[in-house]
């Protein structure tokens, strides 16, 4: 399949780039399956869509604050992954200023491009910590054009975040209140979201996109409670990615901590997930192809095209999708 073949065009004005007052105020688009329907509905009655012996699975990662300027503001740093407290592999801006080598200064820390990996990741080591509580903001998306600000601190988490690491939030459960989840059969799995999530797929031929890796854990509780559900359903496509990885590596899903590079898309045969709550994803992204070969092409892009009509608003802050 080509990457083109996932591109539709999206209204500016539909982008969601503010939180909604109330978490759980989103709209809820429902797609069935089985009958082809698309029907509308709001988050709040995600009950109603639920059966006996149905068990929710979500992701309790937690956001941390992954970008970094430098003192005099030339040099930006995007955090992907912490070898240790003051050894840092990042993505840099601009590449030019960063070559190995050059330093950069954030507050008292100073920083030495030690390495330059092959798709222009950089390896920084550090003199000192760097206070990231102080210089550390959150890396939101760039479709939000706007820099991070203090509600974001609150609103792009979860309520149930816990396990620190992602460097984006799993945006399927921005909609949950403490309210909402207490009322549900749910289980926590774990996966750490990076940066390659939201990138668009660039090559034409999606079987030659080179997938990203995340470090995801399931807990021997939540593995138990798993097997013995009647039906999964999985709060995001995280939750989906870490599911059908485990459940195609052991033909179940088991408790085992590791890396997936799991690439999703038409034609996928489902091994774990019965049920998705999403949101709505970017153009030629990896997201929208894992949709789509959970509700088949033809009938997500029918969706897109009615959420689009009806002014549904799109992305990390915006509207979701149950596809049952």
């Amino acid at each position: 399949m080509l990457a083109s073949d996932f591109d539709y065009k999206l209204p500016p004005e539909l982008i969601a780039s503010e939180p909604l007052a109330d978490r759980a105020a989103s709209r809820m688009m429902v797609v069935d399956r089985a009958t082809q329907s698309i029907t509308h509905h709001h988050f709040t009655d995600l009950k109603s869509f639920l059966r006996e012996g149905d068990l929710l699975v979500l992701n309790d990662t937690r956001v941390v604050p992954a970008r970094f300027f430098s003192n005099d503001g030339s040099k930006e740093l995007l955090r992907l992954k912490a070898m240790s407290p003051t050894v840092w592999r990042c993505m840099v801006k601009p590449g030019k200023k960063l070559r190995v080598g050059n330093q950069i200064e954030i507050g008292d820390a100073r920083g030495v491009v030690m390495d330059v990996f092959d798709n222009g990741d950089r390896l920084i080591e550090f003199n000192c910590e760097i206070d990231e509580s102080r210089h550390g903001h959150l890396a939101l998306p760039p479709y939000m054009k706007r820099e991070d600000k203090e509600s974001d601190k609150e609103r792009y988490q979860t309520v149930f975040a816990k396990q620190e690491g992602s460097i984006a939030a799993p945006t399927a459960g921005l909609h949950f209140t403490p309210e909402i989840l207490h009322d549900l059969p749910h289980v926590f799995i774990t996966l750490h979201v990076g940066v390659g999530t939201f990138q668009p797929v660039k090559v034409e031929r999606i079987e030659d996109h080179v997938m990203h890796s995340e470090s995801y854990e399931v807990s021997e509780d939540a593995a138990g409670k798993i097997q013995s559900a009647k039906r999964i359903v999985a709060i995001g496509t995280t939750v989906a990615r870490v599911l059908e990885s485990v459940a195609r590596r052991h033909g179940k899903v088991v408790a085992e901590s590791g890396d997936t590079d799991i690439f999703i898309h038409p034609p996928h045969e489902f091994r774990a997930v019965d049920v998705l709550l999403t949101n709505f994803h970017l153009p030629k992204s990896t997201l929208l192809m894992l949709v789509s070969a959970l509700a088949g092409k033809e009938l997500m892009f029918r969706a897109y095209e009615e959420a689009i009509c009806k002014n549904y608003r799109f992305y990390s802050y915006g509207d979701c999708m149950l596809l049952v």
